[in-house]
Protein backbone atom coordinates (compact mmCIF):
# COMPACT_ATOMS: atom_id res chain seq x y z
CA UNK A 1 0.00 0.00 0.00
CA UNK A 2 1.39 3.37 -1.73
CA UNK A 3 1.68 6.57 1.36
CA UNK A 4 0.04 8.52 -1.24
CA UNK A 5 -2.77 5.96 -1.00
CA UNK A 6 -2.69 6.56 3.06
CA UNK A 7 -2.65 10.00 2.47
CA UNK A 8 -5.87 9.58 0.13
CA UNK A 9 -7.70 7.67 2.58
CA UNK A 10 -6.94 9.43 5.93
CA UNK A 11 -8.02 12.51 4.02
CA UNK A 12 -11.59 10.87 2.82
CA UNK A 13 -11.83 9.95 6.24
CA UNK A 14 -11.71 13.45 7.81
CA UNK A 15 -13.77 14.43 4.70
CA UNK A 16 -16.65 12.03 5.44
CA UNK A 17 -16.71 12.78 8.91
CA UNK A 18 -16.69 16.85 8.70
CA UNK A 19 -19.66 16.05 6.06
CA UNK A 20 -21.85 13.61 8.17
CA UNK A 21 -20.68 14.70 11.79
CA UNK A 22 -20.18 11.06 12.77
CA UNK A 23 -20.64 7.49 11.11
CA UNK A 24 -20.05 3.71 11.56
CA UNK A 25 -16.89 2.04 10.35
CA UNK A 26 -19.42 -0.27 8.20
CA UNK A 27 -20.26 3.73 6.38
CA UNK A 28 -16.91 4.55 6.68
CA UNK A 29 -15.47 1.88 4.93
CA UNK A 30 -18.72 1.40 2.04
CA UNK A 31 -17.86 5.35 1.32
CA UNK A 32 -14.15 4.43 0.84
CA UNK A 33 -14.60 1.50 -1.36
CA UNK A 34 -17.36 3.78 -3.27
CA UNK A 35 -14.25 6.14 -3.81
CA UNK A 36 -11.50 3.64 -4.92
CA UNK A 37 -13.63 2.62 -8.32
CA UNK A 38 -14.10 6.80 -8.59
CA UNK A 39 -10.70 7.84 -8.24
CA UNK A 40 -9.05 5.13 -9.11
CA UNK A 41 -7.17 4.19 -6.06
CA UNK A 42 -7.22 1.00 -3.45
CA UNK A 43 -8.75 2.74 -0.46
CA UNK A 44 -10.63 -0.15 0.60
CA UNK A 45 -9.87 -0.69 4.18
CA UNK A 46 -10.01 -3.18 6.92
CA UNK A 47 -10.86 -2.18 10.60
CA UNK A 48 -7.65 -2.65 11.91
CA UNK A 49 -6.42 -0.38 9.35
CA UNK A 50 -8.79 1.88 10.16
CA UNK A 51 -7.85 2.37 13.57
CA UNK A 52 -4.16 2.37 12.59
CA UNK A 53 -5.46 5.43 10.50
CA UNK A 54 -7.69 7.25 13.16
CA UNK A 55 -3.42 7.13 15.21
CA UNK A 56 -2.24 8.25 12.53
CA UNK A 57 -4.39 11.17 12.24
CA UNK A 58 -3.79 12.04 15.75
CA UNK A 59 -0.45 11.90 16.01
CA UNK A 60 0.63 13.63 12.74
CA UNK A 61 -2.21 16.33 12.46
CA UNK A 62 -3.61 16.88 15.48
CA UNK A 63 -6.98 15.85 14.46
CA UNK A 64 -8.89 13.04 16.70
CA UNK A 65 -11.22 11.00 15.61
CA UNK A 66 -13.05 9.38 18.74
CA UNK A 67 -16.11 6.56 18.85
CA UNK A 68 -19.15 6.96 20.96
CA UNK A 69 -19.05 3.49 22.37
CA UNK A 70 -22.97 3.73 22.92
CA UNK A 71 -23.80 3.46 19.13
CA UNK A 72 -20.42 2.79 17.59
CA UNK A 73 -20.48 6.10 15.89
CA UNK A 74 -17.16 7.99 15.01
CA UNK A 75 -16.88 11.88 15.30
CA UNK A 76 -14.04 14.34 14.81
CA UNK A 77 -13.11 15.38 18.97
CA UNK A 78 -13.66 19.33 19.25
CA UNK A 79 -11.83 20.15 21.99
CA UNK A 80 -10.41 23.34 20.45
CA UNK A 81 -11.98 27.12 19.84
CA UNK A 82 -13.97 26.42 16.70
CA UNK A 83 -11.49 28.17 15.22
CA UNK A 84 -8.50 26.39 15.85
CA UNK A 85 -10.62 23.59 14.53
CA UNK A 86 -11.04 24.45 11.74
CA UNK A 87 -7.83 25.96 10.45
CA UNK A 88 -6.43 22.09 11.47
CA UNK A 89 -8.61 21.04 9.25
CA UNK A 90 -7.85 23.33 6.73
CA UNK A 91 -4.14 22.62 7.19
CA UNK A 92 -4.88 19.16 6.63
CA UNK A 93 -6.74 20.04 3.70
CA UNK A 94 -4.06 21.72 2.13
CA UNK A 95 -1.45 19.09 3.37
CA UNK A 96 -3.28 16.60 1.25
CA UNK A 97 -3.50 18.99 -1.90
CA UNK A 98 0.03 19.48 -1.27
CA UNK A 99 1.01 16.02 -0.99
CA UNK A 100 -0.81 15.07 -4.22
CA UNK A 101 0.36 17.56 -6.00
CA UNK A 102 2.11 15.73 -8.91
CA UNK A 103 -1.01 14.85 -10.30
CA UNK A 104 -2.71 18.29 -10.12
CA UNK A 105 0.70 20.37 -10.82
CA UNK A 106 -0.79 21.47 -14.57
CA UNK A 107 -3.77 22.96 -12.58
CA UNK A 108 -2.44 24.44 -9.31
CA UNK A 109 -0.82 27.62 -9.18
CA UNK A 110 0.84 28.59 -5.70
CA UNK A 111 1.93 31.78 -4.93
CA UNK A 112 6.03 32.51 -4.45
CA UNK A 113 6.74 33.65 -1.07
CA UNK A 114 9.11 34.06 1.44
CA UNK A 115 8.94 32.38 5.22
CA UNK A 116 6.51 33.57 7.32
CA UNK A 117 8.34 32.74 10.18
CA UNK A 118 5.91 29.52 11.28
CA UNK A 119 9.18 27.72 11.33
CA UNK A 120 9.48 29.84 15.12
CA UNK A 121 5.96 29.24 16.38
CA UNK A 122 6.03 26.24 18.33
CA UNK A 123 9.17 27.15 20.25
CA UNK A 124 7.71 30.93 20.56
CA UNK A 125 3.89 28.81 22.31
CA UNK A 126 6.58 26.73 24.80
CA UNK A 127 7.97 29.99 25.80
CA UNK A 128 4.73 31.78 26.11
CA UNK A 129 2.83 28.61 28.36
CA UNK A 130 5.75 28.46 30.80
CA UNK A 131 6.72 32.18 30.67
CA UNK A 132 10.00 31.89 29.71
CA UNK A 133 12.19 34.91 28.16
CA UNK A 134 13.52 34.73 24.54
CA UNK A 135 16.01 36.65 22.70
CA UNK A 136 16.56 37.00 19.19
CA UNK A 137 17.88 39.33 16.35
CA UNK A 138 15.14 41.36 14.58
CA UNK A 139 14.91 43.43 11.37
CA UNK A 140 13.05 46.99 11.28
CA UNK A 141 12.37 47.88 7.37
CA UNK A 142 13.89 51.14 7.97
CA UNK A 143 16.56 50.08 9.77
CA UNK A 144 19.85 48.24 8.28
CA UNK A 145 21.35 46.79 11.67
CA UNK A 146 19.97 44.15 13.40
CA UNK A 147 18.54 45.05 17.06
CA UNK A 148 19.00 42.48 19.45
CA UNK A 149 15.84 41.46 21.88
CA UNK A 150 15.13 40.00 24.93
CA UNK A 151 11.56 40.02 25.95
CA UNK A 152 8.53 38.05 27.54
CA UNK A 153 6.52 36.62 25.32
CA UNK A 154 2.75 36.60 25.77
CA UNK A 155 0.67 35.91 22.47
CA UNK A 156 0.81 35.61 18.79
CA UNK A 157 -1.66 36.77 16.39
CA UNK A 158 -1.69 36.02 12.36
CA UNK A 159 -2.83 38.93 10.25
CA UNK A 160 -2.57 39.00 6.13
CA UNK A 161 -0.27 35.59 6.29
CA UNK A 162 1.90 36.78 8.45
CA UNK A 163 2.77 35.87 12.45
CA UNK A 164 2.87 38.66 14.76
CA UNK A 165 4.72 37.90 18.41
CA UNK A 166 3.33 40.42 21.23
CA UNK A 167 5.78 40.42 24.11
CA UNK A 168 7.02 42.36 26.91
CA UNK A 169 10.59 44.22 26.37
CA UNK A 170 12.53 43.25 29.63
CA UNK A 171 14.20 47.44 29.02
CA UNK A 172 11.44 49.47 29.31
CA UNK A 173 8.59 47.01 29.86
CA UNK A 174 6.75 48.27 27.32
CA UNK A 175 4.30 45.92 25.33
CA UNK A 176 5.71 45.39 21.27
CA UNK A 177 4.90 43.57 18.16
CA UNK A 178 7.22 42.19 16.57
CA UNK A 179 6.88 40.11 12.96
CA UNK A 180 8.02 36.21 13.04
CA UNK A 181 9.49 36.61 9.44
CA UNK A 182 11.64 38.98 10.66
CA UNK A 183 13.12 37.08 13.77
CA UNK A 184 16.81 35.48 13.30
CA UNK A 185 18.33 33.35 16.26
CA UNK A 186 16.11 33.16 18.59
CA UNK A 187 17.02 31.20 21.65
CA UNK A 188 14.77 30.53 24.37
CA UNK A 189 16.08 31.23 27.92
CA UNK A 190 16.15 29.47 31.56
CA UNK A 191 15.16 32.95 32.55
CA UNK A 192 11.13 33.13 34.14
CA UNK A 193 9.09 35.91 34.52
CA UNK A 194 5.75 36.54 36.22
CA UNK A 195 2.09 36.07 35.01
CA UNK A 196 0.99 39.44 33.43
CA UNK A 197 -2.60 39.69 34.70
CA UNK A 198 -3.47 42.73 32.88
CA UNK A 199 -2.37 41.32 29.79
CA UNK A 200 -5.21 39.71 27.83
CA UNK A 201 -4.70 39.34 23.96
CA UNK A 202 -8.35 39.28 23.16
CA UNK A 203 -8.76 42.59 24.88
CA UNK A 204 -5.74 43.90 24.03
CA UNK A 205 -6.58 44.16 20.27
CA UNK A 206 -10.35 44.22 20.57
CA UNK A 207 -10.48 47.33 18.34
CA UNK A 208 -6.85 47.01 16.53
CA UNK A 209 -7.31 46.29 12.53
CA UNK A 210 -4.25 44.16 11.99
CA UNK A 211 -1.88 44.39 15.06
CA UNK A 212 -1.15 48.18 15.36
CA UNK A 213 -2.66 50.26 17.88
CA UNK A 214 -2.93 54.07 17.92
CA UNK A 215 -0.72 54.86 20.63
CA UNK A 216 -3.01 56.54 23.37
CA UNK A 217 -5.97 57.26 21.51
CA UNK A 218 -9.40 55.89 21.88
CA UNK A 219 -10.85 53.70 19.27
CA UNK A 220 -13.36 55.57 17.59
CA UNK A 221 -16.79 55.12 15.82
CA UNK A 222 -16.60 54.40 11.75
CA UNK A 223 -19.04 54.71 9.08
CA UNK A 224 -18.89 52.90 5.81
CA UNK A 225 -20.83 52.75 3.21
CA UNK A 226 -19.91 50.29 -0.43
CA UNK A 227 -21.72 49.75 -3.64
CA UNK A 228 -23.66 46.89 -3.61
CA UNK A 229 -21.15 44.62 -5.45
CA UNK A 230 -18.26 44.90 -2.97
CA UNK A 231 -20.72 44.48 -0.14
CA UNK A 232 -21.36 40.90 -1.11
CA UNK A 233 -17.85 40.41 -0.38
CA UNK A 234 -18.25 42.63 3.01
CA UNK A 235 -20.93 40.80 4.57
CA UNK A 236 -19.00 37.50 3.79
CA UNK A 237 -16.01 38.22 5.03
CA UNK A 238 -16.49 41.10 7.37
CA UNK A 239 -13.72 43.99 7.90
CA UNK A 240 -13.59 43.87 11.74
CA UNK A 241 -15.28 41.94 14.61
CA UNK A 242 -17.03 45.09 15.51
CA UNK A 243 -18.92 45.19 12.14
CA UNK A 244 -22.40 45.94 12.04
CA UNK A 245 -25.28 46.29 9.09
CA UNK A 246 -26.70 49.98 9.03
CA UNK A 247 -28.41 49.46 5.72
CA UNK A 248 -28.32 46.54 2.90
CA UNK A 249 -30.19 47.56 0.13
CA UNK A 250 -29.85 46.83 -3.84
CA UNK A 251 -27.17 49.91 -4.17
CA UNK A 252 -25.89 49.47 -1.01
CA UNK A 253 -24.29 48.23 2.09
CA UNK A 254 -23.59 50.28 5.28
CA UNK A 255 -21.80 49.09 8.19
CA UNK A 256 -20.42 50.31 11.07
CA UNK A 257 -17.15 49.46 12.99
CA UNK A 258 -14.86 51.01 16.37
CA UNK A 259 -11.56 50.44 15.28
CA UNK A 260 -8.68 52.70 15.90
CA UNK A 261 -7.36 54.84 12.95
CA UNK A 262 -4.16 52.85 12.35
CA UNK A 263 -1.82 52.94 8.92
CA UNK A 264 -2.89 49.50 8.48
CA UNK A 265 -6.63 50.28 8.46
CA UNK A 266 -6.08 53.64 6.27
CA UNK A 267 -4.59 51.09 3.86
CA UNK A 268 -7.22 48.37 3.65
CA UNK A 269 -9.78 51.52 3.19
CA UNK A 270 -7.71 52.94 0.14
CA UNK A 271 -7.74 49.17 -1.33
CA UNK A 272 -11.59 49.51 -2.23
CA UNK A 273 -11.18 52.22 -3.93
CA UNK A 274 -14.43 53.87 -5.48
CA UNK A 275 -15.88 51.34 -4.28
CA UNK A 276 -16.11 52.67 -0.78
CA UNK A 277 -17.17 56.00 0.63
CA UNK A 278 -16.36 57.14 4.21
CA UNK A 279 -19.44 58.93 6.38
CA UNK A 280 -17.64 59.63 9.57
CA UNK A 281 -15.43 60.07 11.22
CA UNK A 282 -14.50 63.42 9.80
CA UNK A 283 -10.75 62.86 10.19
CA UNK A 284 -10.80 60.05 8.48
CA UNK A 285 -12.13 61.60 5.43
CA UNK A 286 -10.19 64.10 5.53
CA UNK A 287 -7.00 61.87 5.69
CA UNK A 288 -8.05 59.49 2.62
CA UNK A 289 -8.43 63.50 0.91
CA UNK A 290 -5.27 64.57 1.41
CA UNK A 291 -4.00 60.85 0.30
CA UNK A 292 -6.09 60.81 -3.12
CA UNK A 293 -5.04 64.29 -3.75
CA UNK A 294 -1.00 63.29 -2.82
CA UNK A 295 -1.74 60.57 -5.66
CA UNK A 296 -3.71 62.76 -8.30
CA UNK A 297 -0.57 65.28 -7.79
CA UNK A 298 2.23 62.57 -8.74
CA UNK A 299 0.45 61.69 -11.79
Amino acid sequence: MSKLEATKRQYLIIEKLKRAKNASFEEIADYLERESDFQGYNLTVSRRTFLRDLNDIGSLYGIYIKCNRSNNLYFIEEDFEPEINDRMLEAFNMFHTLRVQERHSPYLHLEKRHSQGVEHIYGLLHAIKNRLQITFDYRKYYRENLDSRTVEPLAMKEFKNRWYLFAKDVYDRRIKCYALDRLSRMEILNTHFPADECFDINTHLKYCFGVSMSGGEEPCEVILSFDAFQGKYIKSLPLHETQEIIEDSENELRIRLTVYLTRDFTMELLSYGDTVRIIAPKRLIDELKSIHTKALEKM
